[in-house]
């Protein structure tokens, strides 16, 4: 259980709808599925509407600030299958990495690799009550993209299982990045969105998680999360 997981949600039943990829930058065909992910009928650029609408003011945000900048979208809607398949590729990448063998792995080094896995990607539970925050279609995965089209240098790269993830790694050794990092925090946050405690690329808006991390900055006027598993 993540700490978020206690929020309740009372879920709207606003649709799922497709981000519009004319007003952002994007990866074709998807990350994920380049490595093997099905999403079947599922888009990965959707999201629900009222959250696409805070994704194009952060764009519009981020313009103001920084002409000819755009926002990339990495990764959107996450079926709970594709989120499995994640989980699973991500395990089997750090053993792969680290030169071991599964087969020959006490189970207790392999439950501290599972520790690991699970500190970047949420559990792909079926459980209505705890679904993984992108397979409720309010959580996006982004970074930015200059005026000369070239992707920004963040410091780090999406999905790495390293301390350099956590977004205030360079606030006292690089500011070059640390500053771009909070450009990134900036344009979203000013749109509704909250950034993820330990991925500088993972915002919500309306999920447990956005609910959890809004109830604890503001203790008096605590919500409930209003988008559940779609």
């Amino acid at each position: 259980m993540k700490p978020y997981h206690q929020i309740k949600i009372q879920e709207c039943g606003e649709p799922l709808i497709k981000i519009p990829l004319d007003k952002f930058a994007i990866e074709l065909p998807p990350p994920y599925e380049k490595l093997g992910a099905k999403y079947g009928d599922k888009n990965p650029y959707c999201l629900r509407k009222s959250v696409v609408d805070s994704l194009i003011k952060a764009q519009y945000k981020l313009q103001e600030i920084k002409p000819g900048w755009c926002i990339k979208i990495f990764d959107a809607y996450r079926p709970v299958s594709v989120q499995q398949f994640m989980v699973d590729y991500t395990f089997n990448q750090v053993i792969k990495s680290r030169k071991l063998e599964l087969e020959k792995l006490p189970q207790q080094e392999q439950q501290k690799i599972w520790e690991e896995v699970y500190k970047i990607w949420a559990i792909p539970t079926e459980n209505p009550a705890t679904p993984p925050p992108h397979s409720t279609g309010a959580a996006v995965d982004i970074t930015l993209i200059d005026e000369k089209g070239k992707i920004v240098d963040m410091g780090g790269e999406i999905d790495e299982l390293l301390e350099r993830s956590h977004p205030a790694y360079y606030a006292n050794s690089n500011q070059e990045y640390h500053q771009k990092r909070e450009l990134l925090n900036e344009i979203m946050r000013g749109a509704g969105f909250l950034r993820h405690p330990g991925e500088w690329w993972h915002f919500s808006q309306g999920d447990q998680m956005w609910a959890w991390q809004y109830n604890q900055e503001n203790p008096k006027q605590k919500v409930t999360a209003r988008y559940g598993r779609v």
